[in-house]
């Protein structure tokens, strides 16, 4: 299994990025799929997941400005981020809704500057 995140960057505060996660060795719609994040000094936390049926759940901190997506043909899951803050620097992670912990990618750096 191969998780491969990406997308992330630099960006602005307000702005806006778009994450992908392209599975291998995995099919996405047998499970729930999420985003994690890491910021320095923190654990890694759950912000965005989708169910297999495609109902979508958020963690308080992105609600309302981050939106999970996923191409069940193209076996990704994505992750759109609006009004981006500096509290949502972070490393972001894909992985199954619970993670599998033998399944943890790169993941992608994203950071915000004010």
């Amino acid at each position: 299994v191969q998780l491969v995140e990406s997308g992330g960057g630099l960006v602005q505060f307000g702005g806006s990025l778009s994450l992908s996660c392209a599975g291998s060795g995995i099919i996405f719609s047998r499970y729930f799929a999420g985003w994690y994040r890491q910021a320095p000094g923190k654990e890694r936390e759950l912000v965005a997941h989708i169910t297999s049926g495609g109902a979508t759940h958020y963690s308080d901190s992105v609600k309302g400005r981050f939106t999970i997506s996923s191409d069940n043909a193209k076996n990704t899951v994505y992750l759109q981020m609006n009004s981006l803050q500096s509290e949502d620097t972070a490393v972001y992670y894909c992985n199954a809704v619970p993670a599998f912990p033998q399944f943890w990618g790169q993941g992608t750096q994203v950071t915000v500057s004010s």
